[in-house]
């Protein structure tokens, strides 16, 4: 009989668990976790503030879930891994283990801004706690600014913003989304959203607070009620890099989600894994991935066999009805061909070099998104593909009738 222990309790301590439980049935199961709630899908906060869903729709998985699969959840924060000894310290226990999942997730960032210690209502936008907190602030008539125009600060402002009487996002970048999105696709969100009725005030920052008003390095000033930081996440990557893992922006990971010491994986947001749509490690912080980390990481954990060698990263969001689809890599003009069409006030931009579509974005009618996304992940030959059909539409008639023939079983 194995020890397993898992260090977290998010959507990767979750497949990490169900990963375990599909080799081994029986061995214990250990999960730490610093979040006194059970596992939850945490892209769902901002819909809970908006009245779209509730605590209890929010859960990731049963009431029952740990129960069903003979797993023990200790709410405590782990505080040193002894990678020599395989144990995990938490307050004044230790419990050891065979194998070790690190499921740490990440954390706001939160640069120094002078005078931010003399703002009273100041928030930051990542977990269920931070929700609840900030849904006790919200008043009709408050005034949100928002630091970050990300998608967790978009998120944010969607969730409040017809419980409160103004939200003005502020970010030095030049547009939003700036991680996701490209100039005009970024003024295409920006400009629904600001229809609806939001302030922005982008390529900015905050010079220095004072209380409720902020001082802006363009000399503008803006009053508020409630301060919402929203500028980054930094993966939690500390308990690793003092047990003395490999770690860059997130824990260096193999394919089957092994970190550089024995015994001991990682899964989630916390890792730095292969992203197969640039060739190369990076984080890659969202769900979907998330989970298959998690999952990968369970099943070699139990003696089985399994390996990602084709997470990308992907993005489906929405804001008041519009909505976002993105997945791969993007790259300027001239590298490579970007075909564009317009059509209903949205925007579709695929990029395609090398004969392959190594990325896309879709903004208003995604419709075939999930074939766009195939495509990109397995990097597919367009050799096979009617391109011209492919650049209009997403269907299985863009491609030639031999591959349509295997992609159905024999069936055109």
């Amino acid at each position: 009989m194995s020890k397993y222990v898992i260090i977290g309790n998010g959507v990767a301590a979750a497949g990490c668990i169900e990963g375990i439980r599909s080799v081994d049935k029986d061995s214990e199961v250990t999960v730490i976790s610093a979040e006194k709630h059970p596992v939850y899908a945490r892209p769902l906060i901002s819909y809970y503030l908006e009245g779209k869903t509730t605590l209890e729709k929010m859960n990731y998985r049963s009431e029952d879930f740990y129960e069903k699969n003979k797993a023990e959840l200790i709410y405590a924060s782990a505080d040193k891994i002894d990678a020599k000894k395989s144990e995990v310290t938490y307050g004044s226990k230790k419990v050891r283990f065979d194998k070790l999942c690190i499921a740490a997730g990440s954390s706001p960032f939160v640069p120094p801004m002078k005078g931010l210690d003399t703002v009273k209502h100041q928030f930051t936008f990542m977990t269920m706690d931070d929700s609840l907190a900030l849904e006790k602030a919200l008043k009709k008539d408050s005034r949100v600014l928002i630091i970050g125009a990300g998608l967790i600060g978009l998120k944010c402002a969607e969730g409040i913003f017809e419980r409160v009487g103004s939200v003005t996002v502020v970010d030095l970048a030049d547009r939003v989304l700036s991680s996701i999105l490209d100039n005009e696709c970024a003024a295409v969100v920006q400009k629904h959203l600001e229809n609806k009725g939001m302030k922005f005030l982008l390529s900015d920052s905050v010079d220095s607070f004072e209380k409720h008003t902020a001082k802006m390095k363009s000399g503008e000033k803006v009053e508020f009620d409630i301060l919402v930081l929203a500028v980054g996440v930094r993966a939690n990557t500390q308990l690793a890099k003092d047990a003395g893992a490999d770690v860059n922006r997130g824990i260096i990971v193999e394919n089957n989600m092994k970190t550089s010491l024995d015994n001991i994986y990682a899964a989630g947001d916390c890792t730095e894994g292969y992203d197969s749509s640039i060739g190369a490690n990076r984080v890659l912080a969202i769900l979907p991935n998330a989970y298959m980390q998690g999952y990968c990481a369970g099943v070699n954990m139990a003696g089985g066999e399994q390996s990602i060698t084709n997470a990308i990263p992907m993005n489906s969001i929405g804001f008041f009805g519009l909505h976002c689809v993105s997945a791969g890599s993007y790259f300027e003009k001239g590298e490579g061909e970007i075909a564009e069409s317009k059509c209903c006030g949205g925007i579709k931009r695929l990029y395609i070099k090398d004969n392959k579509l190594t990325g896309y974005i879709i903004i208003g009618d995604v419709t075939g998104a999930g074939i766009y996304t195939s495509l990109v992940r397995e990097k597919t030959d367009l050799c096979d593909v009617d391109v011209d059909k492919l650049k209009k539409d997403a269907t299985l008639a863009m491609f030639l009738p031999e591959t349509r023939r295997k992609k159905l079983g024999g069936v055109v």
